[in-house]
């Protein structure tokens, strides 16, 4: 027995001796600005390395003698020192990391939910900036997205690259998220860009590409998510304040005012931290009198976040969003010569109340995984005087788990989806429909030597939609209730390879699904001549989408940034438009349509001549077809009915798509004054539904698009100064030339405008 004890004592004394002759070094890194510790930032000497702790900690043991030390975290600037180290020596290095000031280092989540530089995600993805989007002056997010090569918004309905044509509100093949969590209405599956708190923006990401694997239904085309801003280390106080005048349009007959329109708007918003807890406080207020006679939009948005970080591990908070308001609008127009004048009998008025109520819970488990659990009930409340008003709930819940495992140098990320939705509306049949959708999804990230990153991808998705049955018409047709349920799987596939110092080359393969909304299958409406009828026996649509590119960044003098080149091709199976048959609009699965394009961006910050410059700009180039596509087949074929229902029956281009769009965007300072300029255009839309053209139905579309048939361009300009006190004052003029352009038949965009904004910041 005493030689066990003599031996336990040996080795005891052989460990003490060995630890004692180790080194420690430990410290804190938080980010420089803020003073938030940095949690998960990698610290490395060597072969050793740790991660810091959610407080920000992080302790090293190092043998004695000459270590260089390295602190990596995403977005941030690396943190370097050469450290000589004694047995026994307990050394404390605190880091204070900087963001990254590069172009290709900006941190990003949506394309696999975990920070990410912007250089090495799978996909092309575009980040949208809130510097860039005051500077502009866009006062809804829906105009802010326009400045995204790719991206277009017809009519409040977003497509990127061609993957979405105009379906009258009724269905979205782009997924809107604010924070992560869908914000669509749940009738319709339409985005309500008022409900975007503009004010309160950290940066918008817009993912291109089929991307259901993570995020489900809607998905298809690809996400727009809006990231919402939490304080730094001092409380920031930003209000705006704009006031836009309408200028007479070239064409005077097209004027129909005494007192030309106008739009005033503020907003507010307030940041601070209270000991544990962070604070966001934002509000908004919107006055337009349109440019479209009798058409008006006022309304009021408050919105919160709070963010109780309650333990180093443990984080809850609840945020809110409410907006309240009432519209005028019309579907189309009286007449070419009458172009901002509405057919009367589209001229609706409508009363709104919609709110959304966000809880979430962050927790960070003993080994370092992350669970979070957030949900989202989101109410809409729309009173129309044309016997459309409609009422939805929309409830959604996800618990997520990421285990993200450094010595592998990979991420595991899986996650349960609930939503469920409750619909009531004159619009379907005056009943109830309700639904529910479950799904579970995984996805893992891997890296390879520093240069190859491996992404892949799974999700399941379970349906669930009751129809109670309806009557409607004069002669009493009939829906007959049903329960559908359906099931699909999708998968994803993604790589980028760091190619040279800045070059990155990516390939992505993603699959995509699309349940029809009610709106699509069980939508009763009249729009003055235009009969919207039901389809009940629609189905989902599904799809894949693939992408080569490679993101070049480059630095001249000072000024840094990236030239990014991308071929893509998307496949839709079963595609879900609308097409006038029978004597009305219907939601159809019209067969397979393929996409195929090429994208070229540059984007680039810093100076030039000693004179600071951004500078966002792309071109887009789609080919958009049927599968089935031929005026001569027989009536009863997919080819016939897609041929005749087209402006342009022997020509094989889907409708409501430009081959052609080109963006540009470019703003220079100097000693606080300012100048910039933006360009949009867009080619002539080759085909839109035949019976637009129809001068009974709506008088003077084939006459104006016969005229207008080169596309269109617009051109804005601004100016201002940068106030040192924290005031910026801008002008802008938009639609410098005055151009007479519509996004989509029988609606014609604004006038020439000049707008006055001046913005605060203490």
């Amino acid at each position: 027995m005493s030689r066990v004890f003599a031996f336990l004592c040996f080795l005891a004394l052989c460990i003490q001796t060995a630890t004692a002759q180790k080194a420690s070094v430990s410290g804190k890194v938080v980010d420089a600005s803020t003073g938030e510790p940095l949690i998960a930032a990698t610290v490395r000497s060597a072969a050793a390395g740790a991660i810091t702790d959610f407080d920000g900690t992080y302790r090293l043991e190092l043998e004695p003698g000459r270590h260089d030390l390295a602190i990596r975290y995403v977005g941030y600037q690396p943190f370097n020192k050469t450290l000589t180290l004694e047995a026994g020596q307990e050394v404390n290095v605190d880091a204070f990391l900087e963001v990254e000031a590069a172009v290709l280092q900006t941190a990003t989540v949506t394309s696999g939910k975990f920070e990410k530089p912007l250089s090495e995600v799978t996909v092309s993805l575009e980040v949208l900036r809130p510097d860039l989007i005051k500077s502009t002056g866009k006062v809804t997010i829906d105009e802010a997205l326009e400045k995204i090569p790719g991206v277009t918004i017809i009519d409040g309905q977003a497509n990127i690259r061609g993957g979405s044509g105009y379906a009258q509100g009724a269905g979205s093949r782009v997924l809107l998220m604010v924070d992560d969590m869908p914000i669509l209405t749940a009738d319709a599956g339409f985005p309500n860009w008022d409900d975007v708190p503009v004010e309160n923006i950290a940066q918008v990401e817009v993912v291109k590409g089929a991307a259901s694997a993570l995020y489900g239904s809607s998905a298809l085309n690809g996400i727009i998510n809006v990231r919402t801003a939490y304080p730094k280390a001092r409380p920031e106080t930003e209000l705006a304040t704009w006031y836009t005048h309408y200028m007479a349009p070239k064409d005077k007959r097209l004027k129909w005012w005494d007192v030309s329109p106008f739009t005033f708007g503020s907003s507010l918003s307030h940041r601070r931290k209270i000991g544990k807890l962070d604070l966001v406080l934002g509000g908004y207020f919107l006055r337009e009198e349109d440019y479209n006679k009798d058409t008006y939009r006022n309304f009021g948005r408050a919105n919160f976040s709070t963010r109780y970080r309650a333990t180093d591990r443990l984080t809850i908070g609840l945020n809110g969003n409410f907006n309240v308001g009432r519209s005028a609008a019309f579907l189309y127009w009286a007449s070419d010569t009458m172009a901002y004048v509405g057919a009367a009998n589209t001229l609706s008025d409508r009363k709104r109340v919609r709110y959304n109520i966000d809880p979430f819970v962050n927790y960070y488990d003993k080994g370092g995984n992350r669970h979070r659990l957030q949900g989202r009930f989101y109410n809409v409340d729309n009173d129309n005087n044309l016997d459309q008003s409609n009422a939805s709930d929309m409830y959604y819940g996800e618990y997520q788990f990421q285990r993200q495992i450094k010595a592998a140098e990979l991420v595991i990320t899986s996650g349960i989806v609930f939503s469920g939705t409750n619909i009531s509306a004159e619009l379907y049949g005056d009943t109830t429909f309700t639904s529910r959708n479950i799904a579970g999804y995984v996805q893992l990230e891997k890296k390879f030597l520093d240069r190859l990153n491996l992404s892949g991808g799974f999700r399941y998705e379970n349906n669930l939609l009751s129809n109670p049955g309806f009557v409607y018409g004069v002669i009493r047709d009939t829906v007959p209730p049903s329960e559908e349920q359906e099931s699909k799987p999708v998968f994803r596939l993604g790589a980028n390879y760091r190619v040279g110092q800045a070059s990155y080359l990516r390939a992505s393969w993603g699959q995509g699904y699309r349940y029809p909304t009610v709106a699509e299958k069980f939508i009763v409406t009249n729009a003055g001549v235009i009969r919207v009828l039901p389809n009940p026996d629609l189905g989902s649509e599904t799809g894949w989408s693939a992408e080569l590119g490679i993101k070049q960044g480059f630095r001249f003098n000072g000024f840094e940034g990236f030239v990014d080149l991308a071929g893509f091709t998307s496949r839709y199976q079963n595609m879900i438009e609308f097409n006038f048959v029978q004597g009305g609009f219907r939601s159809y699965n019209i067969g397979d349509t393929k996409i195929q394009g090429f994208e070229a961006t540059i984007a680039g910050r810093g100076e030039i001549l000693g004179v600071p410059v951004s500078l966002l700009t792309g071109y887009t180039f789609i080919d958009p077809r049927f599968e089935q596509f031929d005026s001569t087949a027989e009536e009863t074929t997919l080819a016939y009915q897609n041929a005749i229902s087209s402006s342009e029956p022997d020509q094989n281009i889907l409708k409501y798509r430009s081959r052609h769009l080109f963006k540009f965007d470019l703003e220079a300072n100097y000693k606080g004054f300012f100048l910039g300029t933006e360009l949009f255009y867009n080619s002539h839309m080759v085909a839109i539904d035949a019976l637009f053209e129809v001068d009974f139905f709506l008088p003077g579309v084939r006459g104006f698009r016969d005229e207008h048939n080169n596309g269109f361009s617009v051109l804005n300009l601004r100016s201002g100064y940068n106030f040192a006190s924290g005031v910026r004052l801008t002008v802008l003029l938009n639609n410098t030339f005055n151009a007479e352009y519509a996004t989509r038949p029988a609606l014609l965009e604004a006038p020439r405008n000049l707008t006055a904004r001046v913005d605060f910041k203490f």
